[in-house]
């Protein structure tokens, strides 16, 4: 058997779920899952800050979106341009076993709850300047971020247990629940 094995990385976050899951965020220790992977606790601070970045580290989705928001036809709406971008997210996502089994590991902790806003309000703070240089008022963007941002917390919702549709069906269906629930507030014509 060789000494050295790849995929330290991965070999960490596999060991760190499955430990969060067994005993709790709260009960497991950056020793316990170096040595679950088979590693030295040293090793486990090369890819991670603390224990909670093991779910949460990497900014693949925000560097997505960005990419996308900048790269959207100039003639799109600021909503329009978000909600292309969010439909194109699942290129970036974790696998939907994975991803279930860290929702509800998040779930279970109010510390992983508050770090999951923490980095969903990162990739709004991100998005909010790339549509601010395709001309979109700050204020005016920073609103339509906040409504995509819903759209996406209900389509991410129910894709993790759709599995049957894909991620930008989901997207155009929560962006259409929305319109549905928002729609008798909407100003009658006069």
């Amino acid at each position: 058997m060789p000494r050295w094995e790849s995929d330290a990385q991965g070999r960490l976050e596999r060991a760190a779920l499955e430990l969060f899951e067994t005993q709790g965020f709260e009960r497991t220790t950056v020793a316990q899952i170096a040595r679950a992977a088979g590693l030295k606790e040293r090793s486990f601070y090369r890819y991670f800050t603390d224990k909670r970045e093991v779910l949460f580290a990497g900014n693949e989705l925000e560097a997505h979106l960005v990419a996308r928001v900048e790269a959207a036809d100039p003639g799109h709406t600021p909503i329009e341009v978000l909600l292309t971008a969010l439909g194109s997210a699942d290129e970036v996502f974790r696998s939907r076993e994975f991803l279930l089994r860290r929702v509800k590991v998040i779930a279970a902790s109010p510390a992983l709850a508050e770090r999951d806003l923490i980095k969903l309000a990162h990739v709004a703070d991100a998005l909010a300047p790339a549509l601010e240089r395709r001309g979109v008022d700050p204020g005016e963007a920073r609103f339509v971020i906040d409504v995509v941002m819903a759209i996406s917390r209900r389509a991410t919702s129910l894709w993790l247990v759709t599995p049957e549709a894909t991620f930008s069906e989901l997207v155009v269906q929560a962006a259409a629940e929305l319109c549905e629930v928002a729609a008798p507030l909407a100003p009658t014509a006069r």
